[in-house]
């Protein structure tokens, strides 16, 4: 796959990485380049790293492991509960330099902690954070706050133990020092004034007259065909199976081959994919000959044994495709740190795309879009995610016009990054 050149300041992030010990939380607004600095991270470190994240899917996405499944923790709350590490997990955990962990924006206090105790039991490094490891973390508090706990108990422990839900207050941080990064030069968007309401809109500083700007050009009425970004899987799945059923003619039914030990919250595409001929639908991976990436949206035009997407002016075959689920282990033969595959799921690489979550829309670029946030946004960062999917204000149409409500920005974030970015003279 080819894979993009870093800027200028994307380099200088990875020398940092690469050239310190430094633990590097790497932050930015939507469109900087963040998954750029991993994705090179990953193919040219000379450092021994593994990667995970929060979540099967994001894991997925960063060629990684969970984070739990990496480290094996137990679910939920994890506290001062003994961790099992049976001799070849310690020798995998001992044999990093790095530990990268991406979407560290969704990573709670609490299983922060719980990295860093099982990292210094792993390592024989009791007293050391993180048992001597270097962590490198990546993503975006503005954009995906931690999911809450449900159970009243495990609410009630956060409470008493820490300031707050986020990965930055876990106790580990005071006792060793934790420097943010924060990518300043956007490259989705060009046009400055775009960029500057999208900035206010993720801090919650919008003005009169940028809400006015942002209602004004999303009062428009869309194109019939443009994406809508919504809310909840409910309202995305009844427009899709709405536009779909509007086609005329017969659907090809492709079911997922699955092999190994893949949950089904962890699927990275439909399980049984629908489709026909004019369905609108996006790529769910990058091509390896870059005629497209992931985000990118087309129509089908013709099915056969596989499927033809026109993209523009271009019309492209395409095949099924093979997200591989890895695992670390230790080879004590060749005293390496190797990454197995313990899992596949071969599916299209397509979903229907008349609509899509804005949850799933996260790290994507689109030409237009309808931002539908139903009654109102209801978690933090979800209506800057929305927005700045879109690379121009002409290509953002609104469901309905923004309200301040709509804005909504964790107070504990805005706490944390004034904070570090002061200290650090931003």
């Amino acid at each position: 796959m080819p894979r993009p050149e870093l800027s200028p300041e994307q380099l200088a992030v990875y020398e940092r990485i690469e050239h310190t010990r430094e633990h590097l939380f790497i932050t930015g607004r939507a469109g900087t380049g963040k998954s750029t600095i991993l994705n090179h991270l990953s193919w040219n470190t000379s450092k021994i790293i593994a990667v995970c994240a929060p979540t099967g899917v994001a894991a997925l996405n960063v060629g990684g492991q969970t984070i739990h499944s990496l480290l094996r923790l137990p679910t939920g709350v994890i506290a001062d509960h003994d961790l099992d590490q049976p001799s070849e997990l310690k020798k995998m955990l001992a044999a990093i330099d790095t530990l990268v962990i991406d979407e560290i924006s969704m990573v709670s206090a609490d299983l922060m902690d719980a990295i860093d105790r099982a990292l210094r039991q792993a390592r024989g490094k009791k007293h050391d954070p993180f048992g001597g490891a270097q962590i490198i973390m990546f993503g975006d508090p503005y954009q995906l706050p931690p999911v809450p706990p449900r159970d009243p108990h495990e609410r009630a422990f956060f409470a008493d133990t820490y300031r707050s839900l986020w990965f930055f207050d876990a106790r580990v941080w005071s006792q060793v020092p934790l420097t943010v990064v924060e990518l300043t030069e956007v490259h989705r968007q060009r046009d400055d004034r775009f960029k500057q309401i999208l900035g206010a809109v993720r801090f919650g500083e919008v003005t009169a007259d940028m809400a006015e700007e942002l209602n004004s050009a999303g009062a428009r009425t869309p194109p019939e065909d443009v994406l809508t970004l919504a809310t909840t899987n409910a309202t995305v799945n009844r427009i899709n199976q709405q536009r779909l059923a509007g086609i005329g003619g017969s659907s090809l039914r492709a079911v997922a081959d699955i092999t190994g030990e893949f949950r089904e919250n962890m699927y990275p595409a439909d399980e049984v994919l629908e489709l026909k001929p004019g369905a609108q639908v996006m790529f769910l991976r990058n091509d390896s000959d870059g005629r497209w990436v992931n985000g990118t949206i087309g129509t089908v035009s013709r099915i056969k044994d596989t499927v033809w997407v026109e993209v523009g002016d271009e019309e492209f075959e395409v095949e099924p495709t093979v997200w591989e689920r890895y695992r670390y282990r230790y080879d004590s033969d060749t005293k390496k740190l190797e990454k197995e595959v313990v899992a596949e799921f071969e599916q299209f690489p397509l979903r229907l795309a008349w609509a899509v979550t804005i949850h799933k829309s996260q790290g994507h670029t689109y030409d237009a879009a309808t931002v539908d946030l139903g009654p109102r946004a209801f978690s933090a960062g979800q209506t800057y995610v929305a927005l700045s999917r879109v690379r121009t204000l002409d290509g953002l149409f609104l469901q309905r016009p923004l309200q301040p409500r709509d804005v909504i920005v964790d107070p504990n974030v805005t706490r944390f990054m004034q904070s570090r970015l002061a200290s650090l003279g931003a």
